[in-house]
């Protein structure tokens, strides 16, 4: 079984989401998340379709340090759904 994570950003700006989620990259691999895909849905809306190695790890980075990403980033809301493959 495979697990990957489909997250929703709300952002202000794209072009300063995507410096932040670039400068990003080593905390998010150092807790288990690869980026497999990024979509932009306007100006105002990303979507990100990770792999997870160990989802326990992913979700306390969610759940914590991801705040620090969110702040920079100017993420005004977020939603995750943890997906296994069927």
């Amino acid at each position: 079984m495979t697990t990957q994570l489909l997250a929703r950003y709300d952002i202000g700006d794209f072009a300063q989401w995507k410096r932040a989620f670039d400068a990003d990259a080593e905390d998010r691999g150092n807790n288990s998340l690869s980026v497999l895909q990024i979509w932009r849905e306007g100006a105002t809306r990303a979507w990100v379709l990770y792999q997870v190695a160990d989802p326990k790890r992913a979700r306390q980075y969610l759940d914590g340090a991801a705040g620090v990403f969110d702040s920079q980033a100017g993420v005004t809301g977020h939603e995750y759904h943890m997906l296994e493959t069927a």
